[in-house]
């Protein structure tokens, strides 16, 4: 048997790891690469490549977690918290997930939509009046929404809102005070573009949240703990951290001049905040964000906690972009992806080129942590770092978004398309 201390090292033996010492891992059993068709070499080489980028200074430390058949192959975590402290990486070290949050919103959103609360094709202003009648920008001045608006649009970033850094540029803060003061910030401005014309990365999730709280009646804090935290057993997952737990908490860094890795910003919210950001405000770890990939891979459910229903997660998964609209996050359209209910999905691997296969589907965080749900080959992967701009390509962090699916595929002895 092979077992791990917190900070995931091999303390000895072969085969099934287990975590029995530690209360809130207990429930972790990381088994063989074979025991699920990837070879020991390929797993070690992508641990190799993970630690090859600390040991370089061009990365803090990182945690990874990779799954399949329902089965945590690798959990590593390497280098240290603080690059300028002494607190070595956890598996269990706690990270500001950012954009990680906004797949929590969609499913929150989908639960609602289950029980009939809101369709598709709902115009948004049905559940939002105060968007009823906005405008929409254009060169020769503000004109009416050729059609209203919808529920899938606001799930799918094609509302005709604008990205987040339009209302940087303009220096409206959205997030100042709660949810219901950015809906009337929002009602006073006119839309970016015609609703389902553009894919525009801005506050749609920030406004899902808000739906999620009137039409379930509960602050969007309490609904995740009540119908998705507590079900799928993710303690260290919420809008703050509780302060017994801050040691845990990894600092943001950033590169000094030489391009070495150097801690900087020690943002830390340690109580419920004003402004619940469904589109990236939770703080969670690496084993509790699998548990929710997990469930979402095997159709909604995991160990008897049901918080989908299969078909539901389906559809969160299938692409609701119109022709001609695509992924643009860094500048040119992502090929080969469509984008779904808050996931980016894999619709065609043969254009985009990853290694991922069809109908994958993933989103990832602006302090860089990123994860993928693989159907087709039944794989989970999860991995942490905590950079300034860290998802940002070009920015100074590592590409780990695609040097991990490389080693993981690779190491995968089986792989479908």
């Amino acid at each position: 048997m092979i077992s791990l201390d917190r900070r995931g090292l091999l303390l000895g033996g072969a085969g099934l790891m287990t975590f029995a010492a530690l209360p809130a891992l207990a429930r972790i059993a990381v088994q063989a690469p074979a025991s699920a068709g990837f070879t020991a070499a390929g797993v070690a080489d992508l641990n190799a490549q993970m630690h090859a980028l600390v040991d370089q200074q061009k990365l803090a430390g990182v945690v990874t977690l990779l799954a399949r058949k329902g089965k945590i192959v690798n959990l590593d975590a390497y280098g240290k918290q603080d690059a300028s402290g002494a607190a070595p990486m956890a598996i269990d070290s706690i990270f500001r997930i950012a954009s990680m949050t906004k797949p929590v919103t969609g499913v929150a959103m989908m639960q609602l939509w289950e029980q009939g609360k809101w369709k598709l094709d709902d115009p948004v202003s049905k559940h939002i009046p105060e968007f009823a009648g906005l405008k929409v920008k254009t060169a020769g001045g503000l004109v009416d929404q050729a059609k209203p608006m919808t529920m899938a649009q606001l799930m799918s970033h094609t509302a005709g809102f604008g990205t987040s850094g339009v209302y940087d540029a303009a220096q409206i803060n959205l997030r100042e005070t709660d949810l219901q003061g950015m809906v009337d910030k929002l009602s006073k401005l006119p839309l970016e573009s015609q609703p389902g014309t553009d894919w525009a990365y801005g506050p749609c999730v920030d406004l899902q949240g808000y739906v999620v709280q009137k039409l379930s009646g509960k602050s969007l804090d309490r609904y995740f703990q009540d119908h998705i935290l507590t079900p799928l057993k993710m303690p260290d997952t919420q809008f703050w951290v509780d302060p017994a737990k801050t040691a845990r908490v990894v600092r943001i860094h950033t590169y000094d001049p030489a391009g070495k890795i150097v801690a900087t910003d020690s943002r830390l919210v340690t109580s419920p905040p004003r402004f619940l950001a469904g589109g990236g405000g939770l703080y969670s770890t690496a084993p509790d964000y699998y548990r929710f990939c997990q469930a979402l891979l095997q159709g909604g459910e995991l160990e008897g906690a049901r918080i989908l229903k299969p078909d539901t997660v389906k559809l969160m998964r299938k692409s609701v972009l119109e022709p001609g609209v695509g992924v643009d996050l860094y500048g040119p359209v992502q090929k080969g992806l469509g984008f779904g209910m808050d996931f980016a999905t894999h619709d065609r691997p043969a254009e985009s080129g990853l290694p991922q296969g069809q109908d994958s589907y993933w989103w990832g965080g602006a302090f860089g942590t990123w994860f993928w749900i693989d159907p087709t080959n039944d794989v989970v992967f999860v991995g942490m770092i905590q950079n300034v701009r860290g998802s940002v390509p070009g920015a100074g962090t590592p590409d780990v978004r695609a040097i991990s699916p490389k080693a993981v595929y690779a190491a995968l002895t089986d792989k479908k398309a």
